[in-house]
């Protein structure tokens, strides 16, 4: 993640909407790929202030409305503009916002979005909206919730659960998930290194891509690398892990204990590491940390990788955080991220050819 910085010099981040230093309101802009301060427009609307670009904007409908979202959308020349951004427009259902606390949530499953839209496009994996005519598997969103909380606790509604999980092109992410304390309580109950928002979604990113690229496409070297998805079915994976869990000496072949279900979880849990790696390295690069700088090969940023996870591991327990980079990357889970970096690069490849 690039920093960029305001017409005042002051550092400005991925996530800001206001300059902190001289209070300027700054947003992501789509002709420059950036977050710029804006100047606000006579006739209305917004000029992006990166002197390279000077695009006339408006603010997506849910930063002007909610304040969930800092992205602006760009005005074509008769004046008209899409309500909402990129990120945005994927979402098929939102929050209940009259429940307590569901704005706030929001803006946090808002903000675990855009970054996964970031990575996407870093790494120029396409993700088709729902919006165009004849996309291939649309990508969409719902955060939905089966409790409420209460007094700090969370109570059932109703029979329906709600499961964060993806079925053709549709992610939804249980609303719970947002809550920090909820959250880390999962987190211990089922003995995960890492349970975070981002997680989350590029975990789920994982399945789509799984769809989108894998299926029908390339199922036999993806077998070849991750196991036979067919045999034993996703159901009886599922059974048989929440009643024996996950094999002993499993750190030496996955990524995860929960890697280890089943094959279409095993490429989920290892398309999400990818996509660690490649966020921490563009970040790393970013804020100047030194000896990160790769060729985009594999093994030149696993290199780069270790060297940063291992820096800032030492730093988090120095203050008795939890580890970066919980991952040791075994000849076995090498060979798994081979395979993920060869699909993205071909699919970036194609997307580009045509």
């Amino acid at each position: 993640m690039r920093v960029f910085e305001c017409v005042c010099s002051t550092r400005l981040f991925f996530d800001n909407s206001q300059c902190l230093s001289c209070g300027r309101e700054v947003g992501w802009c789509p002709a420059c790929d950036g977050i710029h301060a804006l100047e606000p427009l006579d006739a209305g609307g917004y000029r992006c202030t990166n002197p390279e670009c000077g695009a006339s904007l408006l603010k997506c409908a849910n930063y002007r409305d909610y304040g969930v979202c800092n992205r602006m959308v760009e005005l074509d020349g008769q004046g008209g503009a899409p309500e909402l951004c990129d990120c945005c427009r994927c979402n098929e259902m939102i929050p209940d916002l009259s429940v307590d606390g569901a704005l706030t949530r929001w803006a946090a499953l808002e903000s675990a979005k855009r970054r996964l839209f970031y990575t996407l496009d870093l790494v120029e994996l396409p993700h088709p909206d729902k919006h165009v005519e004849g996309a291939p598997l649309p990508l969409s969103f719902s955060f939905m919730a089966d409790a409420l909380p209460n007094d700090g606790l969370w109570r059932q509604v109703g029979d329906q659960t709600v499961y964060t999980g993806h079925a053709n092109g549709h992610i939804t992410i249980n609303v719970r998930e947002a809550d920090d304390a909820e959250r880390e309580r999962l987190r211990v109950d089922m003995g995960e290194a890492h349970r975070t928002l981002i997680g989350h979604f590029r975990h789920e990113i994982g399945h789509y891509y799984w769809d989108l690229l894998v299926q029908n496409r390339d199922e036999a070297a993806c077998i070849a690398v991750f196991g036979d998805h067919n045999s034993p079915t996703y159901a009886e994976a599922l059974e048989r892990h929440y009643h024996q869990g996950p094999p002993a000496g499993w750190e030496l072949h996955y990524v995860s204990a929960y890697a280890t279900m089943h094959p279409w979880e095993d490429f989920a849990e290892t398309f999400a590491l990818y996509l660690d790696i490649v966020s921490v390295l563009d970040t790393a690069k970013g804020l100047g940390f030194t000896r990160v700088d790769h060729d985009r090969s594999l093994d030149q940023m696993l290199i780069a990788w270790q060297r940063v996870g291992l820096s800032i591991n030492e730093l988090n327990r120095d203050m008795g955080l939890l580890d970066l980079v919980p991952v040791v990357l075994n000849d076995s889970v090498v060979e798994k991220l081979r395979y993920i970096d060869g699909l993205v690069k071909r699919a970036c490849a194609n997307a580009y050819a045509g």
